[in-house]
């Protein structure tokens, strides 16, 4: 019988780690928690209080290079990545329990992810599925060393599970606009250091573009008003990584 393990970095995820914990518990043997030593709320207090968890505070290393280092705690060949805003529904919990009593066809796994955005589940706007590879062997596949938007690299064919991992992606506004500066720069100087140029149809057509995008060609309209918010916000999280794109190749002082 195979045996799974989890990974979860957390930095301030009071609010959501126990929810995320507590979904792993009847299919994930062990469970590992890097708590990012900037985290000023009790996201440790909370992960220690459970015996299947192994936890740890640790200095950030960056996405990349915390999950490599988590994943190299844990005891088990196969690991399940989940954010701390994430929950593995009953059907995903029920799957991977099928997958433990299986002989692995593939290397990774890929699970449908439904996001909700300001208190509903977006199931348009190029939102869902939302395929992600988050169960892999350890020995085969390793994390990519993108600052942001990390992934896992795989070498052959990625299997599918059916079941829905939930992301309670931005339960408000505020929260949207708190991570919106930080991936934003993330995203600017990964552009950067791959010597792309800049252009001014980058923050004119590109933000037009994924508007109409998500609100009309992937019916984000079905979405309700979230729908038009969320292509709204992803327009301007488009337009302002361009910006700094600017910035950068301008040389312009970018401390704060």
């Amino acid at each position: 019988m195979i045996k799974l393990s989890s990974i979860i970095i957390a930095r301030d995820e009071e609010t959501n780690i126990r929810r995320c914990i507590e979904s792993q518990l009847g299919c994930i043997d062990e469970i590992v928690v890097l708590v990012d030593s900037r985290t000023i709320d009790k996201t440790f207090e909370i992960a220690t209080s459970f015996k299947k968890v192994k936890c740890e505070q640790i200095k950030w290393m960056g996405y990349s290079g915390t999950k490599q280092y988590a994943a190299a705690l844990t005891s088990n060949d196969w690991i399940f990545w989940i954010d701390a805003d994430e929950v593995i529904t009953t059907g995903l919990s029920d799957e991977l329990n099928d997958f433990k009593n299986s002989n692995p066809a593939f290397e990774a796994y890929s699970v449908p992810r439904i996001a909700n955005f300001l208190g509903k589940w977006i199931k348009h706007s190029g939102w869902y599925p939302g395929r992600i590879t988050r169960l892999f062997n350890k020995n085969i596949v390793n994390f990519s060393a993108k600052d942001v938007h990390e992934g896992l690299i795989t070498t052959g064919s990625v299997g599918r599970f059916n079941n829905d991992l939930q992301h309670y992606t931005d339960p408000n506004i505020k929260h949207y606009f708190e991570k919106f500066n930080y991936y934003t720069t993330l995203a600017a100087e990964e552009l950067y250091k791959k010597g792309k140029n800049f252009n001014i149809t980058d923050i004119i057509i590109r933000p037009l573009s994924i508007f109409i995008k998500m609100y009309i060609l992937k019916m984000g309209f079905l979405d309700g008003i979230q729908g038009f918010i969320l292509a709204l916000f992803s327009s301007a999280y488009v337009f302002v990584k361009y910006c700094k794109l600017w910035e950068l190749k301008n040389n312009i002082d970018t401390k704060e």
